[in-house]
């Protein structure tokens, strides 16, 4: 796997899978610098939502990683950033194509929808598939806003 720099965060419903997350990623040599949030007691999914997206944006991270209950609304807090692909990716094919076509940088789970076998699995797939480029790469050109 490549070596890069990773950002992860959750909310309290993405809080247990995250802690998976994380540690299946330090195994594999891969460090992620946890944003929160770090019990599962309430907190808005916007916070962690908007730190990860904002370092990703930046550039200070390569990709980052995002779970809250179905992965909604993390979506839409991180894909107002500039530059961030956020991809939703609750089964295999959406995690692979999120990167073949999208260039996604922020992987996005439900942690009430899918069980931490298949998070592992998404974030392995996720991490190893390219971006094709070509006529994609046009297309992502024409995302962000002016």
């Amino acid at each position: 796997m490549l070596i890069m720099k990773i950002i992860i965060g959750s909310d309290h419903a993405g809080y247990q899978m995250k802690k998976k997350v994380k540690a299946h990623l330090q195994k594999r040599g891969i460090e992620a610098e946890d944003v929160g949030t770090y019990s599962e007691e309430s907190v808005d999914y916007t916070d962690p939502g908007k730190k990860v997206a904002q370092k990703v944006s930046d550039g200070v991270f390569d990709r980052g990683i995002l779970i809250c209950g179905t992965g909604l609304g993390m979506s839409m807090v991180a894909n107002r950033f500039r530059g961030v692909r956020a991809g939703l990716a609750n089964d295999l094919f959406s995690a692979i194509m999120s990167r073949r076509h999208n260039d996604s940088n922020i992987l996005v789970m439900g942690g009430r929808l899918i069980g931490d076998t298949l998070a592992l699995q998404l974030v392995d797939t996720w991490l190893k598939t390219p971006f094709e480029g070509g006529r994609h790469q046009r297309r992502l050109e024409k995302m962000d806003i002016e």
